[in-house]
């Protein structure tokens, strides 16, 4: 499979919040060390500037698909599955 080259730099948006999640509930935790605990955050403020980059760069893209002929975007609300409390 081809990975195209946003793909190519870093992981997915998912893989990203996946570690982000994990970083945060380890940080919640308490039991690391001040430099652990750093050296956390610091990845977490990465992954999270990550993942609004990508989140900005998939908004931009759905614009895009969404812009009429004459370059006029059109906001048209789109129907999501609805989430279920499980």
């Amino acid at each position: 499979m081809v990975k195209n080259k946003t793909e190519a730099t870093g992981p997915s948006f998912e893989e990203a919040l996946n570690e982000l999640e994990s970083i945060v509930k380890l940080m919640e935790e308490g039991n690391l060390s001040l430099d652990e605990t750093l050296a956390k955050f610091e990845k977490g403020i990465a992954l999270s500037r990550l993942c609004s980059r990508k989140l900005e760069q998939a908004e931009k893209k759905i614009d895009l698909l969404l812009c009429s002929e004459n370059g006029e975007i059109s906001f048209e609300p789109v129907n999501l599955p609805e989430e279920r409390d499980e």
